[in-house]
């Protein structure tokens, strides 16, 4: 019944008119931005991220390389925007540029690559982390997210080390958050599930949340994205 009316759609309207404004510093658009397909194209880019760049030389997920173009073509600040908190400034125009951007990839299949040594290697880091167990709970991803049919409350739990929950639940984010009226980023859902953990919350964009995300993209493959969703 929720998915009637999302909310994620005043996003998306926000977030396809800031690709296209002339904004920052150098006064210029997002048009030209390389998100893996080439400069300016946006459909199907969602369900091949994160991947490897080699402008960058990293494995960059959505928002990263979002901040990138940001910064190169439009000459914002990358420290300044990663060290904003979520839903505020820039971190906000972020969050709707990638809702977006995956709702342009909705209904198609997670392909993501593992064809570079460092998309290889972040898949690995990522799987190292969806199972390492610390803190003062001695919690890790994989002590809610690692078996089927597993519930918290009254909310599902997906098992994220294959499909259909890795895909259900790595393509469903960015995603509204009914219970406190936010549009949700997926890296923020990987920095809340940290704080749910009682962890420090990683910084924006760490290399750690990238590679989360390769982890569960890969074992999503050939999940269907349904982002933006709309969450409990």
């Amino acid at each position: 019944m929720l998915q009637d009316g999302n909310p994620a759609d005043l996003y998306e309207v926000k977030g396809e008119g800031l690709w296209k404004k002339a904004r920052g510093p150098k006064n210029s658009t997002l048009e030209k931005c390389d998100l893996g397909k080439g400069a300016g194209v946006v459909k199907g880019v969602w369900v091949e991220l994160p991947r490897y760049f080699a402008d960058t030389g990293r494995v960059q997920d959505l928002e990263s390389r979002l901040v990138t173009c940001m910064e190169t073509l439009q000459g914002f600040d990358a420290a300044e925007i990663a060290k904003t908190p979520f839903g505020k400034g820039e971190q906000a125009n972020v969050t709707a540029l990638a809702t977006w951007i995956s709702a342009e990839s909705k209904g198609m299949k997670f392909n993501l690559s593992q064809s570079h040594v460092e998309e290889k290697k972040m898949y690995e880091v990522g799987k190292r982390l969806f199972f390492m167990r610390s803190g003062p709970h001695d919690f890790a991803c994989a002590t809610c997210h690692a078996d089927d049919e597993k519930r918290i409350r009254l909310q599902d739990l997906p098992n994220l080390t294959k499909n259909p929950g890795a895909g259900n639940g790595f393509g469903a984010w960015p995603a509204y958050r009914v219970s406190n009226g936010q549009m949700w980023s997926a890296q923020l859902r990987l920095n809340d599930c940290y704080r749910q953990q009682r962890f420090p919350y990683p910084l924006f964009t760490s290399d750690a949340t990238i590679a989360l995300g390769v982890y569960m993209g890969v074992n999503g493959k050939g999940g269907e994205a349904i982002a933006p969703a709309i969450k409990r």
